[in-house]
């Protein structure tokens, strides 16, 4: 399949293998097409950036506060029957008084970490908010990116078809060159030809066994574009110039001398 003709599928075969989700023969088969075609490799550098910007933004864990299990082991420690038998009830009412101080000061001091985790908290979200807003500005800017070079790809020629034409002294005078996906013939003047304002030059297929079949009139202009089907060009070994009466042969055959020629390659795919 030409991928050049599904950019959607081609984009969605990117993203799969900057994932990892590509796998086997059609990972293989993607990486041998990439190698060839750089609209794929654009594609999957996109979005391999795409989800490297993403892996930077890892939550955080918050520390989590062992004081009150602290004052829980403390409490059941003062509770037990046999340590409270064995102590005066004065000193037992200091040992409390002093462990109660303790606790106020231990409820302080959670009281001061909750306030001080609390603020940590606050920034870290207001941190994490703002790198959330730089990572989708990123990806913003990465997407428009990606869609002004695929715009641009898009917008060159598919040059499959080339022809230099001649003339009899093998003079290189007209560069043609086809494009399927926009059916346009592009034909360059390279010599110095002039045909004067009472003639034309017209274009021919020259197919192999068949009569010369008009693909169109040659404007003066250095560079000239001409609709034209795959069909009409495809198998067809030869294409030459005939110099014909203002505006093209009549009998839609050439009437003229053919001027220049030379033969059709079909460039590799």
């Amino acid at each position: 399949m030409d991928l050049h003709r599904h950019p959607d599928l081609a984009d969605r075969l990117a993203c799969a293998y900057a994932l990892g989700t590509l796998r086997g023969g059609a990972r293989r088969r993607f990486e041998a097409l990439a190698r060839q075609h750089l609209t794929l490799r654009t594609a999957a550098l996109l979005w391999q950036e795409r989800f490297a910007s993403l892996t930077e933004l890892q939550p955080h864990e918050a520390p989590g506060p062992n004081v009150w299990k602290r004052i829980e082991n403390l409490i059941a420690a003062e509770q037990r029957p046999d340590a409270a038998k064995e102590e005066p009830m004065l000193d037992r009412l200091r040992r409390h008084l002093g462990w109660w101080r303790g606790a106020a000061l231990a409820g302080g001091v959670a009281a001061a970490a909750v306030a001080v985790v609390s603020v940590n908290l606050g920034r870290t979200v207001q941190a994490r908010e703002g790198e959330l807003a730089r990572a989708g500005e990123q990806a913003r800017q990465l997407a428009q990116q990606n869609t002004q070079l695929s715009a641009q790809l898009q917008a060159r020629p598919d040059i499959q078809y080339v022809a230099v034409l001649s003339d009899e002294k093998s003079t290189a005078s007209v560069l043609v060159t086809f494009d399927p996906q926009r059916n346009t013939l592009t034909l360059k003047r390279v010599g110095n030809f002039q045909e004067g304002p009472d003639r034309s030059l017209e274009l021919w297929a020259l197919p192999p066994g068949g009569a010369p079949r008009s693909l169109g009139v040659l404007g003066a202009a250095p560079v000239i574009r001409l609709t034209a089907a795959e069909n009409q060009v495809r198998e067809v070994p030869a294409l030459a110039i005939s110099l014909e009466p203002r505006g093209g042969a009549p009998a839609g055959k050439p009437t003229g001398p053919v001027l220049f020629k030379g033969a059709l390659l079909q460039t590799a795919v």
